[in-house]
């Protein structure tokens, strides 16, 4: 079971356009998004809901009130401000426990806190999990580790041989938890100077995961000047930058009716991403091309 990881160093550069044309293409594979904060692979993939269960990534303190003797030990304790007029301020609390042990009633508890719901669906291009972190939630790693265990899970059940993963943008928690074993990622930038630099961010987290890496541009004959410093770069980097695709509009037209460019179009961008999938398959599976 291999499993490709196709990530940027920032939103908005096609990671999303890529990952839904290789579930496509790709035979076998199980679909996943672990972009939680802002899930949108489902919007162009169209997915049946198959269950849906809460994830609760955190702990929240939790009083009895029958208990209490009102003494306000734990609202001078709270470093967070949580507890005033010794109630609990849910939103304030992070569930550090500390209530928990300088309260002498042991009045108060730890819960589990719900932070989100992980969705097992069924494409038409094959199963997929995705998830939703709720609102003001700041447990997205663990959201994407437990993402990812549901895929592990389902590939145990199939013959499927590969996990295309839709990662987050950035560099942060969520990022680590989708690259984290991976065999391969696959970073999406675009020709502009801040592309290059979210690159070479991007590029270090990988490097020091020891994560092999390829690099594709996205539109790149917007800017052929900062397409030939992203190219130089790789090259410095040693770096297989695989893909060169050109600014189509076809592309925002398939994502403004929801589908997906490779099935509605024969243009130079959907043409870019069938040769950038052949590619990156084969290194999947043949390492040694």
């Amino acid at each position: 079971m291999k499993q490709l990881t196709i990530i940027s160093g920032k939103g908005g550069t096609g990671k999303t356009t890529l990952a839904a044309c290789f579930a496509v293409l790709a035979e076998n594979k199980i679909i996943v998004d672990t972009d939680v904060d802002a899930p949108d692979l489902h919007l162009i993939l169209h997915p049946t809901i198959l269950s849906q269960e809460e994830f609760s990534g955190a702990k929240i303190a939790v009083k009895d009130k029958n208990k209490c003797t009102k003494c306000g030990k734990c609202e001078e304790i709270c470093r967070f401000n949580a507890i005033r007029d010794l109630k609990i301020d849910y939103l304030r609390c992070e569930g550090c426990g500390v209530c928990v042990h300088i309260c002498p009633e042991e009045a108060i508890t730890l819960e589990d806190k719900p932070t989100g719901y992980i969705y097992n669906s069924e494409t038409k291009y094959g199963p997929m999990i995705h998830a939703r972190l709720k609102a003001g939630m700041e447990t997205s790693g663990k959201l994407v580790t437990e993402v990812r265990n549901n895929a592990r899970k389902i590939s145990e059940g199939g013959s499927y041989n590969l996990i295309i993963l839709d990662g987050s943008p950035g560099i942060g928690c969520p990022v680590i938890a989708s690259l984290a074993g991976t065999d391969l990622a696959l970073v999406v930038t675009e020709p502009t100077l801040s592309g290059l630099s979210d690159l070479k961010r991007i590029v270090g987290v990988a490097e020091h995961f020891k994560i092999e890496t390829l690099v594709c541009i996205n539109k790149y004959d917007i800017n052929l000047k900062n397409a030939q410093e992203i190219k130089e770069f790789c090259e410095e980097k040693g770096i297989k930058l695989v893909g060169m695709i050109p600014f189509d509009p076809e592309v925002s037209r398939a994502l403004a009716q929801g589908k997906v460019v490779v099935e509605v179009s024969n243009g130079p961008a959907a043409q870019a991403i069938h040769e950038l999938w052949d590619v990156v398959s084969r290194c999947l599976f043949h390492s040694d091309n």
